[in-house]
């Protein structure tokens, strides 16, 4: 069993980046991987790092020069909301916008495919989580080509071409997001197809879970290979420097948990976000304004 030091935690995560897709590959990564570490110990770790966390949200969000957007992506079941709830309790509700992106309304499919994803990038001194993405669209919509409307866009979406230039463009959207000051990093919880069947079950037999079961999601484990598929051609053609992939293994959710705190804090720590300075006013005068608080008196 591996001892979780600080030095192990923080180097977790670079085992998992993915910063020049060109060769990376999907079975490169082992989805039971969890490092050697012991569950109780990995959890205990989490509950400790929330507060720094928190700390380093509160002091991008006072900052108020960058953000940074969380593009979180896996299959049904892989986590997702868990992996929310779990990471982000740490950090200011007020700091912290999170956005779901389900099937596009009638609205949304009358503009360009990131013409929804646009909107809803995080302000300067926000974090922002997307619970799926703009990544949806070269992965469900590319397993079910068949289905999309491309209601006057070029292209053939049954040609590898049509893709290739929806990779492109979301390439040149997140390099646009980097030089505004906006930092992404990209997470795929990366699950077995066994672990998904599990989970499914579970989520069957348990009557607080069994809102979230779909039927829907039994057909689409058909499509499997497919997906995976997707998955690795879209990590290949958009891993960079400014828009990493962290590809985590999944099946034990608590270390995909540990994973993605440490890559937060990492990703955050390398901004030095600082609150601004008192203005000097308030620094010439802390005397005065120190004596005029106790002196304050709240009326009868």
């Amino acid at each position: 069993m591996t001892e979780l030091t600080l030095s192990v935690a923080r180097k977790l995560p670079g085992h998992y980046l993915v910063r020049d897709g060109r060769d990376f590959e999907l079975k490169s990564v082992n989805p039971g991987d969890h490092a050697g570490l012991h569950k109780g110990h990995v959890e205990a770790w989490l509950s400790k790092r929330r507060a720094h966390l928190g700390e380093l949200q509160e002091r991008l969000a006072s900052e108020h020069r960058h953000s940074l957007l969380v593009v979180l992506q896996g299959m049904d079941g892989a986590g997702k909301d868990s992996l929310i709830l779990n990471v982000m309790t740490g950090m200011n509700p007020q700091g912290t916008k999170v956005v779901s992106f389900k099937k596009p309304s009638d609205i949304e499919l009358s503009h360009d495919f990131l013409w929804r994803v646009h909107m809803a990038i995080p302000g300067r001194g926000q974090v922002g989580v997307f619970n799926r993405s703009h990544y949806e669209d070269v992965l469900v919509a590319r397993v079910h080509a068949d289905t999309l409307n491309t209601n006057g866009m070029r292209g053939d979406p049954k040609k590898p071409e049509f893709w290739d230039h929806r990779l492109q463009d979301i390439c040149d959207f997140e390099a646009y997001l980097s030089r505004q000051g906006i930092h992404i990093l990209k997470v795929m919880l990366h699950m077995s197809a066994d672990c998904q069947q599990e989970r499914l079950l579970r989520r069957l037999h348990r009557p607080d879970k069994r809102w979230k079961f779909d039927e829907s999601d039994l057909a689409e484990r058909q499509f499997w290979p497919d997906y995976q598929s997707a998955y690795e051609k879209a990590i290949r053609a958009t891993a960079c420097e400014h828009a990493p992939w962290l590809v985590v293994p999944s099946n034990k959710k608590w270390f995909s948990r540990l994973v993605v705190m440490e890559a937060l804090i990492e990703k955050l720590e390398s901004l030095s976000p600082e609150p601004p300075p008192p203005s000097p006013e308030i620094l010439e005068n802390l005397g005065r304004l120190e004596a005029k608080i106790k002196a304050s008196k709240i009326p009868d």
